[in-house]
């Protein structure tokens, strides 16, 4: 077996190359040229590095040669700030995803797997699933809501299998300095106040060995055509979340609750339904919060 992961150097590409590792699996990682971040990527044998950007993606059948079966695709530009707003930027994403169909064509994949968000659907009130009505509202969402679907369209014409995974908020080693949970860990770590929402919003957060292991279940088990959701499918109140982080690090620490005001768009309720998930690939989450939570603060400890 041989698959390819574009993106591979954030939380979940390097969770799933370790774990394909473990069953044999041979792995071609395309990075970011001059991505200062390919040093995340485990040394072995079984794994091949290829720097290549989003825009030579086209390049990868010629510069490759092989033939492969899975090829995921999580590399994405633009997924801070106020670049989830650049409408240029984010069209330029949908035809990298084709891009990468297309290379996955050439290489003999058998199946697609890429990754959608769960700010494909805006803003909702319950349990979310591949049925529940999207409505984006920035270009980020539209952006990924679009490229799955066209990737599927795609996927189609080309005779590959797809799948499309819309990820709910997950963490680990190797996740960008933005997000709520490293921020709050390193802020922790390095004995400051860190500032926060109310954190009243409901929440779901999937460590990154679990989101892997769903990954790789999908590329074994996953129906073709289907959307997924991935993420605990437990929800609590940020506020939890935070504490329990609180209570790992620095129990004593001091929360600056409320020092940032909520969003205009604020997403205040995110819950996936893993039913059809674990109906066809019996994936489950095994890995709890706070035992993730105590792995990821140990690697950011090991960083400073």
């Amino acid at each position: 077996m041989r698959a390819i992961i574009t993106g591979p150097t954030g939380a979940i590409g390097t969770a799933l190359i370790q774990n394909l590792q473990s069953q044999g699996i041979y792995v071609t990682a395309v990075c970011r040229r001059g991505s200062k971040r390919i040093s995340h990527i485990p040394v072995s044998d079984q794994v091949n590095i290829i720097e290549c950007s989003l825009d030579e993606l086209h390049t990868l059948p010629d510069r490759l040669g092989e033939t492969y079966d899975l090829f995921y695709h999580f590399a994405w530009d633009g997924t801070f700030g106020s670049a989830r707003n650049d409408t240029g930027l984010q069209m330029k994403n949908i035809q990298y995803t084709l891009d990468a169909v297309q290379a996955a064509g050439a290489l003999g994949c058998r199946r697609f797997i890429g990754a959608g968000s769960q700010a494909e659907y805006g803003r909702h009130e319950g349990k979310i699933d591949a049925f529940t009505a999207v409505f984006p509202e920035n270009g980020y969402g539209m952006a990924k809501l679009c490229a799955g679907q066209m990737s599927r369209l795609k996927c189609r014409q080309l005779g590959i299998e797809h799948i499309w995974v819309r990820i709910f908020s997950v963490y680990g080693p190797y996740d960008g300095e933005a997000s709520m949970v490293m921020s709050m860990i390193r802020s922790l770590l390095k004995g400051q106040r860190p500032s926060c929402t109310k954190g009243e919003q409901i929440w779901d957060y999937l460590y990154a060995k679990d989101a892997a292991r769903a990954f790789s279940l999908l590329g074994e088990k996953g129906i073709p055509g289907k959307t997924y959701c991935l993420g605990s499918g437990r929800c609590a109140p940020l506020a939890e979340y935070i504490a329990k982080i609180r209570d790992c690090i620095n129990p004593e620490a001091e929360i600056g609750w409320g020092d940032i005001a909520y969003g205009q768009m604020q997403v205040m309720h995110l819950c996936a339904d893993l039913t059809q998930l674990k109906q066809d690939t019996g994936f489950w989450p095994e890995i709890s919060f706070e035992e993730g939570i105590r792995e990821t603060a140990g690697w950011v400890q090991e960083l400073f």
